[in-house]
C-alpha cells in the first residue's frame, strides 16, 4: 500500500513548483486550482499577497449558464474570463502556477483562453 494518496502527491509537486514560481507586481501568478466539482483561478501578487483578479465556476453566472457540469468547455470560459479580468485590472503578463496538476484537460483549456484573451506567459 502506498504511504501517499493522489491528493498528497498533487500538495508535493505543487510545493515543488511554488518554490520556482513566484507573483510580483509586473508579473502576477496566475494560479489554478480544479476540484471534482468546480475550477478555480487567480491573479495574485505574491509580494503583498494580493488577490488581483479570480473566477471560478462557482460564480452563479456561471452555474446558471453550465448547470453543474465541469468540462474542458467550463474551463475554457473561466480561463476567457480571468484574462478578461485581468486586463481590466492591468494586467497583460503572468507565471502560470499550474497547481501541482498536469498540463492536460481543464488545465490546458484554461491556460490556453486566457492567453487567447490577451494574458502572457
Amino acid at each position: 500500500m502506498s504511504r501517499f494518496n493522489k491528493a498528497d502527491g498533487r500538495v508535493r509537486r505543487h510545493a515543488r513548483l511554488r518554490k520556482k514560481v513566484r507573483g510580483t507586481e509586473s508579473r502576477p501568478r496566475l494560479a489554478v486550482f480544479k476540484s471534482n466539482s468546480y475550477v478555480y483561478a487567480q491573479v495574485i501578487n505574491d509580494k503583498t499577497g494580493e488577490t488581483i483578479a479570480a473566477a471560478s465556476s462557482l460564480e452563479k453566472e456561471f452555474r446558471d449558464k453550465f448547470g453543474g457540469r465541469l468540462n474542458v468547455e467550463v474551463a475554457s470560459t473561466i480561463g476567457k474570463t480571468i484574462g478578461e479580468r485581468a486586463k481590466a485590472k492591468g494586467v497583460s503578463a503572468v507565471v502560470f502556477d499550474r497547481g501541482g496538476y498536469i498540463y492536460h484537460g481543464r488545465v490546458k483549456s484554461l491556460a490556453e483562453a486566457a492567453r487567447e484573451a490577451g494574458l502572457e506567459f
